[in-house]
């Protein structure tokens, strides 16, 4: 058993850089590679191929990877672990061997199935879906990667399973060391999303030397405590806050559940050991849960979108006329009609571009007729007859299915996650004996408010705290920190979801839940119902709150001055 394994990742999205897998192979030492390839409208985007191609299914960029980088994984010894199967790992894992033997190489080609269950919903009782996929846990891969095999394919599988299954497999571990397993889980999240840990979408970008980022590693040990590192010589920087900033991406309470473990957040302890090195322990674990999540992703219908332009004065009124035109040039309207009017515009502007607002129409139907040209020529019939000024920020379209995603759940024993090896043996892997019903983190209010912070200035929330948001279904987390006690003290007393609300009035109406994270230095947000149904269904100008938490970090607060040097 080694003292430590190296779990690098090269791929964060379905469309990261194509040359991460190589200049991760060859940028310095690993044992592993790692690649997330799916998302919930990845998912979507997969069943759509699917449909129209029942061979295809999988992220076909991985494939033209490995066309180029295979040999050179095997030369190097380092066995790689993907969820690039999406819907179709066996018809990924068939290819990569047709590939493996066009070139002359003797790789071991496994996969993981079972996740799939679009044939299962009726008696599983979750409904019609075009895709439904339950989250699998890291044990399929440890087995396929202790039975030999030099790459590993699988569906969809916890973003951090893909680093778990590699250090059980590595050390090991079985289903009762849940302290190890937590802290790859909590390693995994940190590398899943590429470049997030080195740098990228990073408040204080500034502070960080920018440019080509390196990818991250995880060196695990046997404890599972490890070192968030990258390959010497890359752009980017790994720090205390590159690291708390990607911990809270995507992530609700303290508890963060995966199948194999549910790993607490607010244990987890970060050292900067030294430059490019943070180390992460104290990772407690806890009982997985007795069921697995599942995507459920559904055709929903048409959706259609036009931007027209308002320049100058009366701005409102502009817009008003032109939705009332509208809306009674449309006798059979969609069942959802939305205008939104976003003011850009400044006054005695000496920028037309600047001078001018955006007014967005969206519908949406079931029948494509309602939201195509019939829709969208209303806007330009209107061309002549309506505000001074008009004019479309494009030509009229025939609209473009959308999705809606809405999470399940089922017993885990109902999921058959089974692993089928190089040589054709399939073994079913049965679910944590360990699981239990879940316990679910309470919302947790700001502490009193009653530190006499000394005189304040109103300046960005953004000077004192980072941020990382991102989205959840149709919720998003906003998680926000600080990088001194003091300030998180403040922090924690002054940002309670009260002032959230009134700081993102889009919020104001919907539920919020607050969480804490003192070992970090963070609160973390849930907004529920922000996002609609989901990403695919694009209810705002930021379908997947990227930018929420920078919106949030620009907004004008009372800040102690102490903190503003």
């Amino acid at each position: 058993m080694k003292d430590v394994v190296r779990i690098g990742n090269a791929s964060g999205f379905y469309g990261d850089r194509f040359s991460a897998v190589q200049e991760m192979l060859e940028g310095g030492e690993l044992d592993y590679l790692t690649g997330d390839y799916l998302a919930e409208l990845t998912m979507l985007i997969l069943g759509r191929d699917r449909m129209k191609d029942p061979t295809l299914g999988y992220a076909k960029t991985f494939l033209r990877q490995m066309k180029e980088n295979l040999a050179l994984a095997l030369d190097r010894g380092v066995q790689i672990v993907v969820n690039a199967g999406g819907l179709n790992p066996h018809g990924l894992a068939v290819a990569l061997r047709e590939l493996a033997a066009d070139q002359n190489l003797d790789a071991q080609i496994a996969f993981v199935s079972g996740d799939d269950l679009s044939k299962r919903v009726d008696e599983l009782g979750l409904g019609p879906a075009l895709t439904a996929n339950a989250y699998l846990g890291g044990f399929g891969i440890k087995t396929a990667l202790t039975r030999g095999a030099d790459v590993v394919v699988t569906g969809r599988v916890t973003d951090a399973s893909l680093t778990v299954g590699p250090a059980a497999a590595a050390f090991g571990w079985g289903y009762d060391d849940l302290d190890a397993l937590a802290g790859a889980v909590v390693a995994g999240h940190v590398i899943e999303c590429g470049a997030q840990a080195t740098g990228g979408n990073y408040s204080f970008f500034t502070e960080i030397p920018m440019g080509h980022l390196g990818f991250p590693i995880a060196e695990l040990h046997p404890d599972g405590s490890s070192v968030i590192t990258k390959h010497e010589g890359t752009g980017g920087a790994v720090t205390i806050g590159t690291v708390t900033s990607q911990l809270l991406y995507e992530v609700g309470g303290p508890r963060y559940f995966n199948p194999d473990v549910t790993a607490r957040l607010d244990s987890v302890q970060l050292t900067q050991e030294a430059p490019d090195r943070v180390a992460i322990s104290a990772a407690t674990g806890e009982a997985p849960p007795d069921t697995l999540k599942v995507s459920l992703n559904n055709l929903a219908g048409t959706r259609n979108e036009i931007t027209v332009i308002l320049t100058g004065l009366d701005i409102e009124a502009k817009a008003a006329l032109f939705e009332e035109q509208f809306r009674a040039a449309l006798p059979d309207p969609p069942a959802e009609l939305e205008f939104n009017l976003v003011r850009h515009d400044r006054p005695d502007s000496d920028n037309e571009e600047q001078a001018s607002a955006m007014l967005h129409v969206v519908a949406r139907d079931v029948d494509p007729a309602k939201v195509g040209r019939r829709f969208s020529n209303v806007a330009v019939e209107l061309a002549l007859a309506t505000y001074p000024g008009f004019t479309l920020t494009g030509p009229p379209g025939n609209g473009s299915p959308y999705a809606v995603f809405e999470p399940g759940y089922v017993d885990a024993p109902l999921v058959e996650h089974r692993v089928i090896q190089p040589d054709g043996v399939s073994v079913v892997i049965d679910p944590s004996p360990a699981r239990a019903a879940p316990t679910y983190d309470d919302d947790a209010p700001a502490p009193s408010s009653n530190t006499d912070w000394g005189t304040t200035r109103r300046v960005p929330l953004g000077m004192v705290a980072g941020s990382r948001s991102g989205d959840k279904g149709g919720s998003a987390n906003v998680g926000l920190w600080a990088r001194s006690d003091d300030e998180y003290a403040w922090l924690d007393e002054f940002l309670t979801t009260e002032k959230l609300k009134e700081l993102l009035p889009e919020a104001a109406e919907l539920t919020v839940k607050r969480y804490r994270l003192p070992n970090l230095r963070a609160v973390n947000f849930v907004i529920e119902g922000i996002l609609g149904r989901g990403v695919a269904e694009q209810v705002r100008f930021d379908p997947q709150a990227k930018g929420l938490g920078e919106w949030l970090r620009s907004r004008h607060v009372p800040v102690p001055e102490r903190f503003l040097g």
